[in-house]
């Protein structure tokens, strides 16, 4: 892992989203049990674990060799590897198979501009009927907006984005905060759970 993102996990902390766990809970309160789920941008497995721990599937899709390695031992240790399905990939080159849920937590915003379209119609293709997509996206007024590696959004785009999708989850966070790493930074950001009819 390079020193910048092992500082990050080890600084995120392991607790899984918000985002995953309402999407989770609403998977429970139809009655679904555990399905097939992909989660973007791994790392090294807050929500993979959760999912792993519920019983899900999950194609855990990540850039960084050293994260994932890092991620199968956990999972080893917790008993919960048999169900997780490493994809050591970029958001560009990753592909997989039709899915119950994709998981996106803070990973989106650091895919490539040009990436970014493919990315998301692949994410949407690949949910089933009643599948869900949770995640985070930035906003354009994030004080990372203008860098040119990663990808921001408009309120406008962000509906555009999930247009025809049920909207179960949509917060707009606009705020002083700090980092994972307790850097000071002006944040603009979407939570987003949303459902494929």
């Amino acid at each position: 892992m390079s020193d910048g993102w092992s500082r990050y996990y080890e600084a995120a902390g392991a607790d899984p989203r918000p985002t995953l766990l309402e999407a989770l809970d609403r998977f429970e309160a139809e009655g679904r049990g555990a399905g097939t789920a992909v989660d973007l941008g791994c790392g090294t497995g807050r929500d993979t674990r959760e999912l792993l721990r519920r019983g899900w599937h999950v194609i855990a899709v990540d850039g960084d060799a050293e994260a994932m390695e890092h991620l199968a031992a956990l999972a080893h240790e917790d008993g919960i590897a048999g169900e997780l399905e490493p994809l050591l990939a970029r958001y560009d080159q990753a592909r997989w198979r039709q899915v119950d849920l994709v998981n996106a937590s803070f990973s989106l915003p650091f895919c490539e501009p040009a990436d970014f379209p493919a990315t998301w119609a692949r994410i949407r293709e690949s949910l089933r009927p009643g599948g869900r997509f949770s995640g985070h996206l930035f906003g354009d007024r994030d004080e990372w907006a203008g860098a040119t590696d990663m990808t921001f959004h408009s309120r406008a785009e962000v509906d555009a984005l999930l247009d025809g999708l049920e909207l179960e989850r949509l917060d707009e966070v606009e705020e002083d905060g700090h980092t994972a790493l307790g850097e000071a930074k002006r944040w603009h950001r979407f939570h987003v759970v949303v459902r494929q009819p």
